[in-house]
C-alpha cells in the first residue's frame, strides 16, 4: 500500500549484490524504506551496502496512453528536452558532464505509461545524481531554438524505428491489437505530431503531469534512507503538489482491422501476432509467466523447437508478455521467407492451441518455473535494476513485491493454472496480426487466425 504523508515504512527485501548470502541470517535481507515527502513526492530507497553504486531513478506516471492524437509523441520529446539545458547548467554538455565527469552514466525512456530519467555513479556521488535529475526535472530551460533543433532528432529517432522492419512491425501491431485508441498509439508519436509540437505545449504537459504526488525517487545501492531523504526534500522543492489526471481506460476487444500488412521488397518477412490479457496486477499473472515461457521463451520453449529446429521455418521466433495498468498483450513474433509464412503461423497456431489442449507435462512445468525464477532473479543482479523494480512498482502499484514473494508465487504454479490462463487468454482465438515484408494476402492469413 501507499506511505501515509509524512511517513516512513520499511519492507524486508531479498539481497540482490555480490557478496550478499543467498538465504539465511540478518545479513540475507536488506531493508526497502519508503517516505512520502511533506510535497507528496515518495522515495524509495533499497540499500545494498557492498554496492559500488547509486542508482538514482526518477519516476513520472505519464507515458503516450495520457496524450491526446494531436500530442501524441510529446512525453518522449519532452524526455529529450530535459538533457538539453536549465537555469543551472544551460547546455546539454553541462548536464552530461556533471554526471559523466563523476564517473557516472545517466539516460531515460518513455513507455505507454511512464517516464523515466535515471543515473547511475559511483556511491560518494549520490548527492550530484540527486541534484542533476531535480535539476532537470525543475528547471529545463525548454528554449525554443533547442525545441527545433532536438525536432529533428526526434524525427530522426521515429525513421530509424520505421527503416528497421523488425521494430517498425511492433508499432504496427499496436494498431492492430489495440485499434486507435492511447493504449494503442506509437509511444513516440508520429513525424506530423512531433513537427506541430510547440513549447506552450510542453509547458503545459509538465504542468499537469509532471507533479509531486504522479512521482516516484527510487534510489539503489550503497546508499542510506536518511541521507537520500534529506537530499530529496533539498533539491525537489519546485515539484507542483497537484494531482494529475488519469489516463483513460483501455478498451478491451480487437479493432476491426486486425490484420495490417505493410508490404515491402525485403528478403524476410517480419510478422507478429498477439491476443489481448489482462493487466499487470491480475492474480492469473504468474501463471501467464510461466505459459508465456512454455511456449516461447528460451531455446528449450516450444515454439523455438517446433518453428526452427524442427522445421528450419525461422532464424527467430519468440513470444513474449507486456502488461499496462488494466490491459496488456501476449504476442508471437518470427522472422521467415515468404514461402514459409503461412505454415510458421499456422504451427504458431497450432501450438497456442495446444497450450489450451493439453496439460504441460511436469518435466517441461519444472523447466520453466527454473527458467522463470532463475531469470527473475538474475535479472535484479545490479543495482540499477534493483531501483528500476522497486521504484515502478511503486508509483504503478503503490506497494512494493520482493523478489522472493515473485519466486514464491511463480513456484506455486501447477499445470493447472497454466492450462486454466492459457484457456483465459488464448481460447477465445481472438488474434491480431502485423506484418512487415512480402507477404500473403489479409484474408489468407486471417483465415489461418481464425482456423
Amino acid at each position: 500500500m501507499l506511505a501515509p504523508r509524512d511517513a516512513t515504512y520499511a519492507v524486508a527485501l531479498p539481497a540482490h549484490s555480490s557478496g550478499a548470502l543467498a538465504s539465511g541470517g540478518d545479513n540475507s535481507v536488506i531493508d526497502a524504506e519508503i517516505t512520502t515527502l511533506d510535497s507528496g513526492l515518495r522515495v524509495v530507497t533499497t540499500p545494498i551496502p557492498t554496492a559500488q553504486a547509486a542508482s538514482i531513478a526518477f519516476f513520472v506516471g505519464i507515458g503516450s496512453r495520457g496524450e491526446q492524437p494531436e500530442t501524441n509523441g510529446l512525453s518522449h520529446y519532452i524526455e529529450h528536452m530535459l538533457f538539453k539545458g536549465t537555469t543551472r547548467r544551460p547546455s546539454a554538455p553541462d548536464i552530461s558532464e556533471a554526471i559523466e565527469g563523476a564517473g557516472g552514466q545517466l539516460n531515460a525512456y518513455t513507455s505507454r505509461e511512464v517516464t523515466c530519467y535515471w543515473n547511475n555513479l559511483p556511491f560518494e556521488e549520490l548527492a550530484t545524481g540527486i541534484d542533476v535529475v531535480a535539476d532537470m526535472l525543475q528547471h529545463s530551460v525548454l528554449d525554443p531554438e533547442e525545441i527545433d533543433r532536438e525536432r529533428t532528432v526526434v524525427q530522426q529517432e521515429l525513421r530509424r524505428s520505421h527503416d528497421n522492419p523488425a521494430a517498425w512491425v511492433g508499432e504496427l501491431l499496436g494498431n492492430a491489437v489495440f485499434g486507435d485508441q492511447p493504449v494503442g498509439w506509437p509511444v513516440g508519436g508520429s513525424l506530423e505530431t512531433v513537427e506541430g509540437m510547440q513549447r506552450d505545449a510542453f509547458i503545459a504537459h509538465m504542468q499537469r503531469f509532471y507533479t509531486a504526488s504522479n512521482a516516484v525517487l527510487s534510489v539503489s545501492g550503497n546508499v542510506e534512507h536518511a541521507r537520500v531523504v534529506e537530499l530529496a526534500n533539498e533539491h525537489f522543492t519546485s515539484l507542483d503538489g497537484g494531482e494529475a489526471p488519469a489516463a483513460p481506460d483501455a478498451r478491451e476487444g480487437l479493432p476491426e482491422e486486425r490484420v495490417i500488412i505493410e508490404e515491402r521488397e525485403i528478403e524476410q518477412t517480419n510478422l507478429v501476432m498477439a491476443t489481448q490479457c489482462f493487466g499487470r496486477r491480475d492474480p492469473d499473472r504468474y501463471a501467464l509467466d510461466v505459459m508465456n515461457t512454455v511456449l516461447g521463451r528460451g531455446m528449450s520453449s516450444r515454439l523455438f523447437k517446433e518453428v526452427r529446429e524442427r522445421r528450419g521455418l525461422a532464424y527467430s521466433v519468440s513470444s513474449g508478455v507486456s502488461r499496462l495498468r488494466d490491459i496488456g498483450t501476449l504476442a508471437v513474433s518470427a522472422g521467415v521467407t515468404r514461402e514459409h509464412e503461412e505454415e510458421a503461423l499456422e504451427v504458431i497456431v497450432a501450438e497456442l492451441q495446444r497450450l489450451v489442449d493439453e496439460p504441460v507435462e511436469p518435466a517441461e512445468l519444472q523447466r520453466a518455473l527454473d527458467y522463470v525464477a532463475g531469470s527473475m532473479r538474475l535479472s535484479q543482479e545490479t543495482a540499477r535494476a534493483v531501483g528500476q523494480r522497486y521504484g515502478n512498482q511503486l508509483l504503478m502499484d503503490g506497494e512494493l513485491e520482493t523478489i522472493e514473494q515473485t519466486v514464491e508465487a511463480i513456484r506455486a504454479i501447477t499445470a493447472t493454472d497454466v492450462q486454466a490462463v492459457a484457456e483465459r487468454v488464448i481460447g477465445p482465438r481472438q488474434y491480431a496480426l502485423a506484418v512487415v515484408g512480402p507477404s500473403a494476402s489479409a484474408d489468407r492469413l486471417d483465415s489461418i487466425l481464425v482456423a
